[in-house]
């Protein structure tokens, strides 16, 4: 009955079914085009920004609390973990190989590739703390302390600013840290074909040699194409 309805509403309706067909197909990939470049990332950042926030909420609710255990973070961090793996999982089907290899104590380096937005490191951070136990520290270009409205969780997940010394006093605490060489200049300029952009960027071998730490590569398979970086204007 209710198809029936709708098809006598369409046939007594001036709406043209071909015309609009027409109009469909027509701007299809133009929609197509806003999806990839604008709204998916702005889910991303959206929901960064959510975590922000609920990171805000946690730090004051906790204080009103009369006690709390010593890790002001660790319910925070834990509940985003899991927030972030199901978005990982039912968005992007994301998956890790080689997670065995996170040791469960003891300090490590993992280097990674900076996509156009770090997404998958947020992801392996959230796989690492539920599967391994462990927090990732990770460093960051000073200009992301100064991006409004993510104090709250730059100081849940103890990003700090991307110096020797503070690299080398988080592997002497026994911590995992992740780099990612490239950083803002292999996301901004990066494509499709994942050429590294580190040019002389080798500080981070010789931090492992002289902490005597163990590097661990990480690559996210379409990073890229999950994230799309604005190629107007690049040289060839």
């Amino acid at each position: 009955q209710v198809m029936s309805y709708l098809l006598s509403l369409l046939e007594h309706s001036n709406l043209d079914l071909i015309y609009l067909s027409w109009l469909w197909n027509l701007f299809k990939p133009l929609c197509i085009v806003l999806l990839t470049l604008f709204l998916l990332p702005a889910i991303i950042l959206i929901f960064m920004y959510c975590s922000s926030l609920f990171c805000l909420i946690y730090k004051h609710w906790n204080r009103l609390k009369a006690a709390y255990s010593e890790d002001l973070w660790y319910g925070a961090i834990k509940t985003l973990a899991v927030f972030w793996e199901l978005q990982a999982t039912i968005w992007h089907g994301y998956e890790v190989e080689g997670l065995e290899n996170i040791p469960t104590q003891g300090p490590v380096l993992i280097i990674f590739y900076h996509g156009a937005l770090p997404i998958d490191f947020y992801y392996l951070f959230a796989k690492i703390w539920l599967y391994r136990n462990r927090r990732v520290r990770v460093v960051a270009d000073k200009f992301v302390f100064k991006i409004p409205g993510l104090a709250s969780l730059l100081e849940a997940l103890e990003i700090q600013p991307s110096t020797l010394a503070i690299c080398k006093l988080m592997l002497e605490e026994g911590h995992i840290l992740a780099i990612a060489p490239g950083g803002v200049r292999e996301a901004l300029f990066g494509d499709q074909n994942y050429h590294l952009i580190w040019k002389e960027r080798k500080g981070f071998a010789k931090l492992a040699i002289d902490a005597k730490v163990p590097i661990i590569p990480m690559f996210t398979k379409n990073c890229r194409e999950a994230v799309r970086a604005m190629t107007l204007g690049r040289r060839k």
